[in-house]
């Protein structure tokens, strides 16, 4: 009961500090995202003291070295945050914005007004970082948010809350527009995900248990991806210099994150003479192999892969790899074992790039880049409140236009239905 009162009071903050952005002009709000950002600056000692804690502790708990570099605050993660805030301050404010007006036969002229979503709650995990990300996106959009993390970050998710709730009491707005739950207690997010009178949307950051939790027990609408379990098809005629990169940059460079390529799939012409080297530059960064038959063959050393491995978000230096015929049969294994976030191609043949853009439906799809660029920030929106591959209401990153919806608007002139 006395979880449900203090969820229930930030809440109801929640909703009063939402009616209140709505009004709020589009100066105000970058006013405050640049508060955020000076005092993400001028606050690096606490966040390190508040980050070192929540490290130590996640050390002695075990936690993989890929999850504690999500938990890590590092100075560069910290200009990465800063940064993020004055990109998504100066972006188009889209609240107000009218998409398409049309007129009637009797001179209605009908649009679309864009608004705020209204209250938003967020459920993660590890990534502090997040806090920080959905903040400013938040309030540039004229959301109140609600914040959830994970236990194994929660001092540094409170630094960063109280941080932000100055810059914004600063700008004249209400510090309840950003909130944290402040509990670790489970029993806080089972209320929080019953309080749908209050918060209109629900969005998990997180592992596929979290998700699928928040999915079967929130009362409101849920914007969800279970997992990335993303391809790369290194096509016969790509570069093959090209393609080790971004393989390895794909894998290796942050193995714990959803973006990471998870399955490798080779065309058979290339497999003997480029699949070895690739190999090699992998396992120089760590990575652990597992192949289907046909690449066995090329990669004795390579373990052999079972069904599951297809299907598997590995989060860490594991690689699954599988030659394939031919363009068909990479899409057609795409389409089965795809968890609908990321794929890429790389090939320089211009045809089967776009056969491939086409009939890959994932949130994004690249050719000859890593899928490491399924970003908000590297996409140019600033930064993300998460990759929804649920596809309603948005499907991939969701930047500030995501974090809106739209109201129909009719302006008249003595019109009477009859």
């Amino acid at each position: 009961m006395e979880h449900r009162q203090s969820v229930e009071e930030q809440c109801r903050a929640a909703r009063a500090a939402a009616r209140h952005l709505d009004k709020a002009g589009s100066a105000r709000k970058q006013q405050a995202l640049e508060n955020m950002a000076l005092a993400l600056d001028a606050g690096r000692v606490a966040i390190a003291e508040a980050n070192a804690h929540d490290l130590a502790a996640a050390e002695r708990g075990g936690l993989s070295g890929p999850k504690l570099d999500r938990l890590r605050l590092s100075d560069k993660v910290i200009g990465e945050m800063m940064a993020g805030l004055r990109e998504v301050a100066t972006l188009p404010d889209p609240v107000g914005a009218i998409d398409g007006m049309w007129t009637r036969p009797n001179g209605l002229q009908v649009g679309r007004m864009r608004i705020p979503l209204g209250v938003i709650g967020i459920i993660y995990e590890s990534r502090p970082n997040v806090t920080v990300d959905a903040a400013a996106l938040c309030i540039k959009a004229g959301n109140a948010v609600i914040l959830r993390g994970g236990s194994e970050a929660f001092q540094s998710n409170r630094c960063l809350a109280q941080i932000l709730q100055q810059a914004l009491d600063q700008a004249g707005l209400p510090a309840t527009a950003v909130q944290l739950i402040q509990t670790t207690d489970r029993a806080a997010v089972l209320e929080l995900l019953q309080m749908e009178q209050y918060i209109d949307v629900m969005i998990p950051r997180g592992g596929e248990e979290l998700i699928r939790f928040v999915a079967e027990h929130a009362r409101m609408p849920v914007l969800k991806h279970y997992k990335g379990v993303c391809h790369i098809y290194v096509d016969y005629e790509a570069d093959p210099d090209m393609a080790t990169a971004i393989c390895v940059n794909a894998k290796a460079q942050r193995p714990g994150v959803c973006n990471a390529m998870e399955t490798l799939l080779v065309h058979q012409d290339l497999a003997a003479s480029w699949l070895p080297k690739a190999a090699r530059a992998l396992r120089e960064k760590g990575v652990e192999l597992r192949g289907c038959e046909r690449t066995c063959r090329v990669l004795p050393d390579c373990l052999p892969a079972v069904e599951a491995d297809w299907s598997t978000e590995y989060l860490d230096l594991i690689l699954s790899i599988r030659i394939v015929d031919d363009l068909d049969q990479a899409i057609a294994h795409i389409a089965r074992y795809s968890s609908d976030h990321t794929e890429a191609i790389i090939t320089r043949n211009l045809p089967r790039a776009r056969r491939f853009l086409q009939e890959v439906q994932s949130s994004l799809v690249l050719v000859n880049a890593s899928t490491r660029f399924n970003d908000g920030f590297q996409l140019g929106l600033g930064a993300e409140i998460g990759i929804s591959t649920s596809r309603l209401h948005a499907f991939g990153p969701m930047g500030v236009n995501e974090l809106t919806t739209t109201k129909f608007i009719a302006i008249g002139d003595g019109q009477i239905r009859t």
